[in-house]
Order: C-alpha cells, then structure tokens, then sequence
C-alpha cells in the first residue's frame, strides 16, 4: 500500500508501487514541461535507471545527465559542467530535472535545478537509505567548498519524492548501514519507543525497510515543518553532526586516514558527542553506555588519532550552525529527548574525542 506523507508544498510517497505514481504525476502535469532530465552516477544508471524507465513511459525519452558518485564531486566544477550541459540542450524554465540517486545526487541535483535560470521543477527518486530517510527531505540543497560540507546552498522544495524501498537491496552493505545512522539519530532525539525498536536490528539479515522509512521521514518532515530554514528546533536533526561532520571532512580530504561514510562519520560523532551530552545535558551514564553498545557493535569504528584533534577542531570551527563565535551541538537530555543550542569550549571537545576513544578501546 502506498503512503503518504505531506510536506510543505510537496507530498513524499512511499511504498511499492511509488513509480506508478511518478507516472501520474508526470501525466497530471504533463502540459507544463517541455523536456525532462534524469540525473544519476555509475550506479544508479546501471541499477536504477532501467527500473526507473519501465515503469515510467513518460521517462523513456528524458535525456540523461551523468556524474560520477561521491561526496568528492559534490562540487561547483560539477555543478558548473551541469549547466553547461542543459543548457546546451537547450533546457528552458519549463523542464522538468529529475534527480535519481543517494544524498549527493539530490543535494546536488536539486541546487542545479533551484539556481538553473532562477530555477526549474525538480522530483527526487532516492535510491539509498540515507537519502531516503534523511537528504531527500527538508528542501536543503547544496554543495561543499573547499571540503567544508554544504557551505553553499540553498532552500527549495521539490514536487514530489517518491520512495522505492527495493532499492536498497541494490546497495553493497555497507550503504545500508551508513543510512542506518540517520534512523538511528531520529530515534535518539525523538521517539524512544522507537529506538527500543531499531536498536534491535543488527543490519546483518534482509529487512523490510518500508516502515522504519516511514517513520524516519515522518519524524525529519515534522520538525521540518516547524522550523523550515533551521532558526531553532530543526538543529535536531543535527545530533552527531558537529563532530561527526568534522571527521568526514577530514577522511575525505587527507590521504593518512580511511575515508568514510556519512554514516560511519556520524556514529563517529555521535559517540563523541554523548560525553557533552552527559556533561553539558544531563544525560544519564547508563543511556549513554547504553546507546554506545549499540553503535560500536553496528559499526566497529576505530580511534581518532590525537594528531588530527586541532583539524577537527578547526573543521568545527567553520560548521554553518555556529553563533558568535561557539561551536555549536545539539545534545541529548536523555533518549528521545534532544535540545538543541548549547555551546562546548575547545577543552570540552578534546575531552568528548577522548572520550570517544576511551569508549572504543573499552569495546
């Protein structure tokens, strides 16, 4: 059965019979584009894109646009060479862009397709765990400069985001698991109940994600609807994230560390950031040690080299979210319970990723 869930001026639909409903919106509106572009990378062109144009007839002729994937091409040189090309293809207000990918396809597509003549109708078709749970909704789009993560971007909404859960089981394992974190962080600053449920899931036999989406979204599209461009309670979604978007960077971008995944980076930071979470929030030790179980046994990380502290702690000094000067985080006050706002000096981050190391050698 497929659901439904109302966002801002845009419905997200989910369930397996999503493409039928892209083929009904196409037909709906289908007097007002002039031409559709399919966005995708290596994968989803070979995994996604047939399956995408069987169902789709409207599709069949929409001229395809290829990236390569990568957080690493999430960039203005490939923005750039994009709008060269729709607009040698003579793209004009009225085409449709259709961006068929994981997280750096839709923040990516959707900025093309926001700034492209003042802008053009985009949908997204997310193909992984991550974006479908979390990048393709909330209408914030962008790219990263200079490695520092969504530094230039925008606000705007798509028409619509339809959700094939099947396609995750085109994605290596550890795709899955990287998407995994972000169900994982909507749990811990929303929804205890739901944490008692995902916090059983091990990731290592098949499961029906339908719901667990679902839900995910339900929980991002309900803050987002309070708070659009992020002024306050939409910072929740931010657990993790200061730290843990420090350590991406920084394994992107410096040959001596093993890149990770968004996800990886994530837990990384959320482990990290339970230290501030018990110290600056009240978090009780036993939730704290209770949520690191969970997170080193699904993604076994490995210690931050003290080296690198000063890098991260300059990455985080860059991060959009900051006030006046002071990192900020949000935080735990217990599970299910975030807040958001507080602030940690360069003294209590070092302690938080020592912490996180201390935690890691004690798994």
């Amino acid at each position: 059965m497929l659901k439904e869930i109302k966002s801002q001026d845009y419905s997200v639909f989910i369930g397996d019979d999503v493409l039928q409903q892209v083929q009904s919106f196409l037909e709906e509106h289908a007097a007002q584009y002039t031409k559709f572009f399919i966005l995708v990378d290596e994968n989803t062109i070979e995994h996604c894109l047939p399956i995408v144009q069987f169902h789709v007839p409207f599709l069949k002729d929409a001229e395809i646009v290829e990236i390569e994937s990568g957080e690493q091409n999430k960039c203005i040189e490939v923005v750039t060479q994009v709008w060269i090309t729709l607009s040698e293809a003579e793209a004009d207000r009225q085409a449709l862009f259709v961006n068929l990918g994981g997280g750096v396809i839709g923040d990516m597509g959707g900025f093309i397709a926001s700034t492209y003549k003042r802008g053009i109708d985009f949908i997204n078709i997310p193909t992984t765990l991550l974006s479908q749970v979390d990048a393709s909704v909330g209408g914030k789009l962008g790219i990263d400069l200079n490695g520092l993560k969504n530094q230039i971007g925008v606000f705007a909404y798509p028409k619509g985001v339809f959700i094939l859960p099947s396609f995750l089981e085109t994605l290596p394992k550890g795709q899955v698991r990287s998407g995994f974190a972000e169900v994982l962080k909507h749990a811990l600053i929303r929804d205890q109940k739901h944490w008692d449920l995902v916090k059983k899931i091990t990731l290592k036999k098949k499961i029906d994600f339908e719901d667990i989406i679902y839900w995910s979204v339900n929980i991002k599209n309900n803050i987002v609807l309070q708070d659009p461009r992020e002024k306050g309670l939409r910072k929740l979604l931010n657990f993790g994230h200061t730290i843990g978007h420090a350590v991406e960077t920084l394994s992107i971008d410096n040959l001596a560390l093993s890149e990770l995944m968004h996800g990886e980076a994530i837990a990384v930071g959320m482990i990290a950031e339970l230290y501030l979470s018990q110290s600056l929030a009240g978090l009780s030790s036993q939730q704290a040690e209770e949520i690191e179980s969970i997170l080193v046994k699904l993604y076994q990380p490995t210690p931050l080299r003290e080296d690198f502290f000063d890098a991260y702690l300059h990455l985080m000094m860059q991060d959009k979210k900051n006030d006046k000067g002071a990192i900020n985080f949000t935080l735990l006050k217990a599970i299910g319970d975030g807040e958001v706002n507080y602030t940690a000096n360069k003294k209590q981050i070092v302690a938080a990723l020592k912490y996180y190391n201390s935690v890691i050698a004690r798994a």
